[in-house]
């Protein structure tokens, strides 16, 4: 993203912060956050598996704010965790104002 982009959303952003073993996202139950991941680590879990962790810099939440769907799966901070999240009345707010700017939050690379 650009710079003037980044700026245009830092006032829908919401710091959280969550201690180590806080459930971030609950299987089953619904989200409508997005989670951009800036200290610590957190673990995917599925029915106590874990599926995959992620680090600082990563984003998880959008599945199901996309989809409108209960989540699929866990979100358990595995250390001190500090994110900033977005919520979905956010995103469509970014929507009305720049189309590029939201297509970019939620186009996530492989």
């Amino acid at each position: 993203m650009l710079e003037e982009q980044i700026e245009g959303i830092l006032p829908f952003l919401v710091q959280e912060e969550f201690a180590p073993e806080q459930l971030i996202i609950t299987e089953g139950k619904p989200n409508d956050k997005i989670f951009f991941l800036t200290k610590g680590q957190v673990a995917v879990t599925k029915k106590d598996l874990v599926l995959i962790r992620f680090g600082e810099g990563e984003a998880f939440g959008e599945m199901e704010v996309l989809d409108v769907m209960p989540a699929v799966a866990s979100i358990r901070a595995l250390s001190q965790v500090t994110v900033y999240s977005i919520s979905n009345k956010a995103l469509r707010e970014i929507y009305k104002l720049d189309v590029k700017t939201f297509s970019l939050m939620i186009i996530k690379p492989h």
